[in-house]
């Protein structure tokens, strides 16, 4: 089943008609209202821990997609939020964490598939300093937390191919050092 928004959106949000078409290859419009709805990527946040040996925290999913397998820490950017600010709230709800220094990194497209519904993202890698990587608890959507070295890691263990590349990087760019 393809489950891009142009397939799967059906109704006018505004005026609920079954006229709400395909205007484009990243649109929708209604015939009955005239609304316009167009297909834009969320902004989201991973953050690159690290403990004092220069390996990298991976947590487990414990929401879909992806249930159980690796991903970094991090989320979606709320509305009229900063994705510097994402970074601090969701490290400390799911973590516990206090950022005190975050480094903008890089940025790459993402895709995935959720309720049936493909939803795009535009992800942010941060370098973050955290207060302190003590007495850390894994909350919210994550289920466990480990720091990685490269060699103990399986890149089919981390499905997303923005975080996957994100990881990548990080090792690359720990190796030039």
């Amino acid at each position: 089943m393809d489950t891009h928004p142009l397939k799967v959106l059906k109704y006018c949000p505004m005026c609920g008609s079954e006229k709400f078409k395909p205007s484009g290859e990243r649109s929708l419009k209604c015939g009955a209202c005239g609304f316009h709805f167009f297909i834009n990527a969320s902004a989201a946040v991973a953050a690159l821990v690290t403990d004092d040996t220069g390996k990298l925290m991976l947590v487990t999913r414990g929401v879909e997609p992806d249930y159980g397998k690796l991903d970094l820490p991090g989320g979606f950017v709320d509305p009229m939020e900063t994705v510097e600010d994402t970074v601090r709230r969701e490290l400390h709800e799911e973590l516990g964490l206090k950022v005190t220094q975050l480094e903008y990194l890089f940025s790459l497209p993402n895709e995935y598939e959720f309720s049936g519904y493909k939803v795009f993202t535009l992800d942010f890698a941060f370098k973050v300093q955290v207060e302190s990587i003590e007495n850390l608890k894994a909350m919210d959507d994550i289920l466990a937390y480990r720091f990685y070295s490269e060699d103990e890691l399986d890149y089919n263990d981390i499905p997303a191919p923005s975080i996957n590349s994100f990881v990548r990087r990080y090792f690359e760019r720990l190796k030039k050092d």
